[in-house]
């Protein structure tokens, strides 16, 4: 069975975290080269986003397409490991010892 794609869930996520990264719809579009109103139509959920589209947004919002469709996955956990990496890489060394020592804890 072939899973559609629930355009609704991912324009709220590419809403979050676009608010997350402190970005307006208009800094969005203008980084992803495309007009504001499209960006709205993406996460109102009133156009389907295409893949070159959702590749630019992804790169604009420095995350990756599985995160942004990870809570549509059956396994969510990869997408989310994929994303702490990423996010932990560009960390400096300091904040990589402090995370591994709250981790520890954990």
């Amino acid at each position: 069975m072939i899973q559609e794609i629930d355009y609704e869930k991912l324009g709220l996520r590419i809403k979050e975290i676009r608010q997350s990264r402190k970005l307006t719809q208009e800094n969005l579009a203008e980084i992803v080269c495309c007009n504001t109103s499209h960006i709205s139509n993406i996460e109102n959920n009133h156009t389907k986003v295409s893949l070159n589209v959702l590749l630019a947004i992804a790169n604009a919002l420095n995350t990756s397409i599985d995160y942004l469709l990870s809570n549509q996955y059956n396994n969510t956990a990869l997408a989310l490991d994929n994303e702490i990496l990423r996010a932990v890489s560009r960390l400096d060394s300091d904040k990589k010892e402090k995370i591994l020592k709250i981790l520890e804890i954990l």
